[in-house]
């Protein structure tokens, strides 16, 4: 396969350091910097919310790096906060990970097939500084040195961790998990942690039912600021026993450098901004929530785990990282779609031979990517080929796959418009819906049901019709010149922008189209006068009238 070393070539490029990505973004015009006061409870967040609910394009969205951060009791931190440097566009991302945005899918598949083991640092840059013992506890100490912003302001009931790599190991097999799972401030001293527990279950979780059987305490190290490519490996849902900072390792090319926590038996990245270490309890829970989810709504209560924290460290001078999560498009929607659609495509094509498939896209906007997927395929591609590849898409992972939406190759599967027009068009609703049930209720606000089903919809052309009216593409392009020369509003086309032709076309009317553009025309009137005929109906179709001899 040629895909591996491309994949090897180009991600040399990616960070190491959460800082040094930071400069390489700033260096390429996408930070903001922010010197006035920002207050971290109630303004934070809503201003880089505002760079996705705002209408901005993908390409203008940036990192906001908050220098002067207060809190609501006029508390000042000397830590920045930095929210948008790890997702908040696919360049972003793309430049995270090292490799242009086109590369992100052969890179992954590359560092799932070849992990490079971590290795120990001689030198912990995370632990220049080590806050322990009753200076966690202190007034104004602990977890209230760290500027964590309300996500969620005016529903969420406290600052939380969403930026996380959640480090924990399997006490049966030594084997680690890195998990992104919230964690909301409790005390200068606890967190309450949120492992999803659904079907599948977080692999953080999965551990934490074996320290409960032991009635164990589960070591936990949340890492706050990493190598994006570490970070990215978190929110990626890996097989479970698959070890992330090996498949970290081969994201960048080289062995990530970790370090032995100081007071829990766990390794994490050595580079880290920020790490809290801690144990959760094997048996008790603690009410957590309500916190705005990535579904869209607000999770209420729920009783989750509670870690009790026995260090902070950290580096001289470190920066807080924080995600926009939440009602999507967000920046944690971004870190799914970029990686969760190549995988698909991969899965799909070469794991289940699927032919024909050539994209697949989650929907963004609103549903959080994983419940919708559109599927598009070469005109002409088998049904039997269709229908595997829409099973496919809805059963690889139990949250995703919903509503899966067969297209064929002319439609943008991107444009939502474009999609609803396939359907309006090239779905008959009583042969092309299949309702598959018994489906996991998956990622989304809490009700009565426990199961759910998967809509799969073949809205692919199954015959030749005629063309898309709209002017055809040379004409189009010739009128968009002069649109621009004009200075008339700058123009976002999107597909489809011209009119072409969908099988039930012919030379006939080629003919007549190019005689009608040469200002010929007459000569059609004179084809179709010599073959005039009586008896007929008007909209009587020509094709369907013999020729007289």
């Amino acid at each position: 396969m040629s895909a591996a070393p491309k994949a090897e070539t180009a991600h040399r490029t990616a960070a190491l350091d959460f800082q040094e990505h930071l400069a390489k973004l700033e260096k390429m015009g996408l930070v903001v910097r922010i010197n006035r006061p920002i207050n971290k409870d109630t303004e934070l967040h809503p201003l880089v919310r505002w760079q996705f609910q705002g209408g901005l394009s993908d390409d203008k969205r940036r990192a906001f790096v908050f220098t002067n951060v207060v809190d609501s009791k006029g508390r000042k931190y000397d830590m920045p906060v930095v929210v948008g440097a790890l997702a908040s566009s696919p360049e972003i991302y793309a430049i995270g990970m090292g490799v242009p945005v086109e590369q992100i899918g052969d890179v992954w598949l590359h560092a799932i097939q070849n992990p490079i083991p971590p290795v120990r640092a001689n030198y912990a840059p995370c632990q220049e500084v080590v806050i322990t013992g009753d200076d966690l506890r202190k007034e104004g100490g602990g977890l209230s040195l760290l500027p964590v912003p309300n996500s969620t302001p005016g529903f969420d009931a406290a600052p939380y961790l969403t930026a996380t790599l959640c480090v924990t190991k399997d006490p049966e097999t030594g084997v680690r998990n890195m998990g992104t799972y919230r964690a909301a401030l409790k005390a200068n001293d606890r967190l309450g942690v949120r492992m999803a527990s659904r079907l599948g279950g977080a692999g953080g979780y999965l551990h934490w039912t074996k320290y409960n059987k032991r009635k164990e305490k589960m070591p936990v190290a949340f890492v706050i600021g990493c190598a994006p490519a570490v970070f990215f490996t978190g929110p990626q849902k890996l097989n479970v026993g698959q070890d992330e900072m090996a498949v970290a390792g081969g994201l960048v090319g080289s062995a990530i450098h970790t370090v032995r926590c100081k007071t829990v038996d766990l390794e994490v990245p050595a580079n880290s901004e920020i790490i809290i270490e801690g144990f959760v309890d094997p048996e008790l829970l603690e009410p957590e929530g309500p916190f705005g989810e990535s579904h869209g709504h607000v999770a209420l209560e729920d009783f989750n785990m509670s870690m009790e924290v026995t260090a902070i460290t950290m580096k001289k001078n470190p920066v807080f990282v924080s995600i926009v999560s939440q009602v999507t498009p967000s920046e944690s929607s971004v870190t799914k779609k970029v990686a969760y659609e190549p995988l698909y495509l991969s899965h799909i094509r070469d794991h289940l031979g699927v032919k024909g498939i050539k994209r697949v896209v989650m929907h963004e906007p609103l549903t959080n990517v994983r419940p919708v997927i559109f599927l598009q395929y070469a005109q002409g591609t088998p049904r039997t080929e269709v229908w595997r590849g829409l099973h496919g898409a809805s059963t690889l992972q139990a949250q995703c796959g919903k509503i899966c939406i067969a297209v064929s190759e002319d439609i943008d599967p991107s444009n939502t418009d474009a999609i609803l027009w396939s359907l309006a068009y090239r779905a008959n609703l009583g042969e092309d819906i299949h309702i598959a049930p018994y489906k996991s209720g998956g990622h989304g606000p809490k009700g009565s049901k426990v199961t759910d089903s998967s809509m799969l919809v073949d809205a692919t052309l199954k015959s030749p019709v005629t063309p898309l009216a709209l002017p055809a593409r040379e004409y189009m392009e010739g009128a968009k010149k002069i649109w621009e020369e004009l200075g008339l509003p700058a123009l976002t086309p999107q597909a489809p922008w011209h009119g072409y032709s969908l099988g039930d076309w012919n030379d006939t009317w080629e003919n007549w189209a190019q005689w009608a553009v040469k200002g010929e025309w007459d000569k059609t009137g004179a084809d179709t006068f010599a073959r005039r005929q009586g008896g007929l109906t008007p909209e009587t179709p020509v094709r369907s009238v013999k020729k007289k001899s």
